[in-house]
């Protein structure tokens, strides 16, 4: 397929927009790793919030939510929707604690929180793992996606459209090297009104398509299951809408499990990866609660409806697309609908939220490998005759790991063959895991070797369950939640706790709530009334609060107005409680 010169014309001026970006930061960026990577501690709540939400817009979201769509209707996004209980968590619960704790990593937190060397072993072991090896395969998870979108949509082969994604990487790799943090997370807010007005404009123009007939016409063309926000409870019956039923049990698994007890990237509980490192890079606790709250809300409300409204249009579209090939319905109908000018805009789109996320995991990984790596073990401060000439030498080295990392990924897109395999590999991983992540916050008793064994187990518990005795998800799941937790509570009361100079040191910088009765008597710090209830009203609040909006915005989509009348008072009083429990207990005034 051809595109028009004004497509070209679009699609030229973006790229040099973010360079443009890029260079402007590059002093700011160049000051100190601090800089670079936390963009100085100065960034807004908005600007984090929506640097959030930009990088898990990657250019196989729409796909992947189209696929989700058109086998399991409106209800197959559970899949999804049930992490908003762990983001809410980390909202309020967490996004204060990261801040307070004044670290430039997630990793770093390891040697904060745990001592001596089985805490250096996991710091460095979780910086090559979760920086360079995971980083990589997430990397190439988001590059196969986009090489599948140019294929289908330019016609082209496996080899051009490598090409065109790796060159789209270079400039990436060009302005997140050149600009740090900030200029990323700037970058975000830019990729994301563009990617997002891409997505609007493609779901407006096939939905009031000739083929569709607007909202009245998809409802009258559609099946019945595939409309409904909530899976059937049953054992399923045949053909497509069979993914949509599932058993009580396993539907109450995926909103009371799955969202605490596994690791995934952009969902981790307790917060983590680019999440944690933008609540660490907020001005102060405040602007960090608030870039984490703006975050859930518009990645669970404001970000799924225009790709579910063309999934829907493609089930009618193309109904002849194999059940594996749902997620390509989204590419064909930016190809068959889009005028000359819209489809600049709209590959324009993808290249914004792939960029976003690529730069993210850039900086990101970048980080892991310098401060919790190099800086660490191989090159530390001490090594410099004064700190202007560390941080000089740093900066530097965290541009160039920048395109290291760059190549590493671009190998491991060559060797990626599955996209459902990774997602498959990443979050069965990483079950179980996540407790830990929660507790080590919240219980003293927590040590080393308690998320050293939590680490290590789910890939043992994948072996067996997954690959020796061939359980499917979400049973080898659960089995391998249930395995690691008993591993790892069992590992932490045969082993000591962490120094009593560790824990004294961690408590006094954070002060989190929870169980740290011990750890008070060494500080000689009197009870005090803990302040976990109102947090856990804000928390159920925010997650009623935003579920509402969600399904109300859907209730007025297709114009089913009381319902979404209904929904909207809900979201109103969950709001108002809110509110309520912010002012009252001053969450928001630090």
């Amino acid at each position: 397929m051809q595109l028009a010169i004004i497509d070209w014309v679009i699609i030229i001026l973006y790229f040099l927009l973010s360079l443009g970006i890029g260079l402007y930061y590059k002093n700011t960026a160049g000051r100190s790793i601090t800089d670079f990577f936390l963009g100085g501690r100065t960034l807004p709540w908005w600007i984090a919030g929506t640097s959030m939400v930009a990088t898990t817009f990657a250019a196989d979201t729409p796909l992947a939510v189209n696929e989700l769509v058109g086998q399991g209707g409106i209800a197959g996004n559970w899949l999804w929707w049930n992490f908003l209980f762990g983001g809410m968590l980390t909202t309020f619960f967490f996004a204060r604690l990261w801040r307070r704790a004044n670290i430039l990593t997630e990793v770093e937190f390891i040697e904060f929180r745990y001592g001596g060397r089985p805490a250096a072993f996991l710091r460095g072991f979780k910086a090559v793992y979760l920086g360079l090896f995971m980083n990589a395969i997430i990397i190439g998870w988001v590059n196969v996606a986009l090489i599948a979108i140019l294929k289908v949509f330019f016609g082209i082969n496996e080899t051009d459209a490598l090409l065109y994604v790796a060159s789209a990487m270079l400039l990436t790799s060009v302005y997140s090297a050149i600009s740090g943090l900030m200029g990323v997370a700037i970058t975000d807010v830019v990729q994301f009104i563009i990617a997002m007005t891409g997505c609007i404009i493609l779901a407006v123009i096939v939905l009031h398509s000739d083929k569709i007939g607007g909202i009245p016409g998809l409802k009258e063309k559609l099946p019945s299951w595939s409309l409904e926000f909530f899976p059937r409870i049953g054992h399923g019956s045949t053909g497509v809408a069979q993914t949509l039923t599932i058993s009580l049990g396993t539907f109450l698994a995926y909103i009371s499990v799955q969202w605490w007890a596994s690791w995934y990237p952009g969902a981790e509980p307790g917060g983590g990866g680019y999440v944690a490192q933008r609540m660490m890079s907020a001005k102060n606790e405040r602007h960090s609660i608030l870039a984490t709250l703006m975050f859930q809300v518009a990645h669970y409300c404001l970000r799924p409806w225009p790709w579910i409204i063309v999934g829907l249009c493609s089930i009618v579209l193309y109904p002849d697309l194999s059940y594996a090939d749902k997620k390509l319905g989204y590419v064909y109908a930016m190809r068959e609908f889009l005028p000359a000018g819209f489809k600049g805009l709209l590959l324009v789109a993808f290249f914004a939220a792939y960029m976003s996320t690529i730069s993210t995991q850039l900086n990101w990984g970048s980080s892991y490998l310098i401060n919790d790596l190099y800086k660490r073990f191989i090159r530390p401060e001490s090594a410099f005759s004064n700190r202007e000439k560390a941080e000089k030498h740093y900066v530097t080295s965290s541009r160039i790991f920048t395109f290291v990392l760059m190549g590493v990924s671009l190998f491991a897109t060559t060797r990626i063959s599955s996209i459902s395999g990774v997602w498959s590999f990443i979050i069965e991983c990483g079950a179980g895991l996540g407790l830990v992540l929660i507790l080590r916050w919240y219980w003293w008793r927590i040590n080393a070797w308690s998320e050293i064994s939590a680490t290590i187990t789910p890939f043992i518990g994948y072996t067996v369950f997954k690959i020796v005795l061939n359980i499917p998800f979400p049973g080898s799941f659960f089995l391998t939640v249930g395995f690691t937790t008993a591993v790892w509570l069992l590992v932490t009361f045969v082993t000591r706790p962490e120094s009593a100079e560790t824990l004294t040191v961690f408590y006094s910088r954070v002060r989190p709530e929870g169980s740290w009765r011990p750890v008070k008597k060494m500080l000689n710090l009197p009870e005090q009334k803990s302040g976990l209830g109102p947090l856990f009203i804000c928390w159920i609040s925010a997650v009623t609060m935003t579920y509402s909006i969600l399904f109300a915005s859907g209730k007025y989509i297709f114009m089913e107005w009381n319902e979404a009348m209904m929904y909207s008072a809900v979201a109103v009083i969950s709001a108002a409680i809110l509110n309520y429990q912010l002012k009252k207990n001053r969450i928001l005034s630090h």
